[in-house]
């Protein structure tokens, strides 16, 4: 299993067994998070990329994975990626150097998933 497959998986699993718990506040903030990025005055791309440099800012390596996936399927370029990881990276400093790594890795593998899922 992909790095890709493996991070969907395990994410759509957990959220299952915590959207399946009786809690009215965890529901009502997984709602506001689903529809905070949705299109309205920006698009869902800007969104998500806005929601990228911010967890890679506060480190959030679950965060920069999602919002990576999410950004790429809304249309965002490598290009427009590594704009973000610039940004980022300036205004988190050089702590944010470990998780601009992983942010790569993890890029590269999304892309190449969807390059060879069209290729298919």
């Amino acid at each position: 299993m992909s790095k890709v497959e493996s991070f969907n998986d395990y994410r759509s699993r957990m959220n299952d067994r915590i959207l399946g718990s009786e809690s009215k506040i965890l529901k009502r903030i997984f709602n506001l998070d689903t529809n905070t990025f949705k299109a309205g005055a920006l698009p869902s791309k800007t969104k998500e990329l806005a929601g990228l440099s911010a967890s890679m800012v506060l480190r959030c390596d679950d965060c920069i994975k999602y919002h990576i996936g999410s950004a790429i399927e809304a249309g965002a370029t490598e290009a427009e990626l590594i704009e973000v990881f610039e940004i980022a990276t300036l205004v988190g400093g050089t702590i944010v150097i470990p998780h601009l790594r992983r942010a790569y890795e993890y890029m590269d593998e999304v892309l190449g998933s969807s390059a060879e899922a069209s290729e298919a």
